[in-house]
């Protein structure tokens, strides 16, 4: 599961820098469209990535529930912690991409 882990702190990063150029892009929209423009992609590819990683980490948690059964609860309630604290962190980066397209 040292995989879940590391992809788990990839996808934080994912976000974490999708956040920053959605930010960027939203504070240079009038003054640096083209810039923003720029900005603002970027961040949609790092919600790309994070989507990928995501869907990575959901075939490591079903291939051990075929090889080896239920994962330890344990390990699934750090998952359900950290998937759901990503999909929140999701949902405002999305907020922001929208507040950016609205003009």
């Amino acid at each position: 599961m040292k995989q879940i882990k590391e992809l788990s702190e990839m996808i934080e990063e994912e976000l974490e820098d999708a956040e920053k150029y959605a930010k960027h892009a939203l504070k240079l929209r009038e003054s640096e469209p083209t810039l923003a423009k720029t900005f603002y992609d970027i961040s949609l590819d790092e919600m790309k990535h994070m989507g990928l990683l995501h869907d990575e980490v959901k075939k490591l948690i079903e291939k051990h529930r075929k090889e080896h059964g239920e994962p330890p609860a344990p390990m699934m309630a750090v998952y359900d912690y950290l998937h759901q604290r990503h999909m929140d962190k999701a949902a405002h980066i999305k907020v922001l991409q929208a507040e950016y397209r609205t003009v």
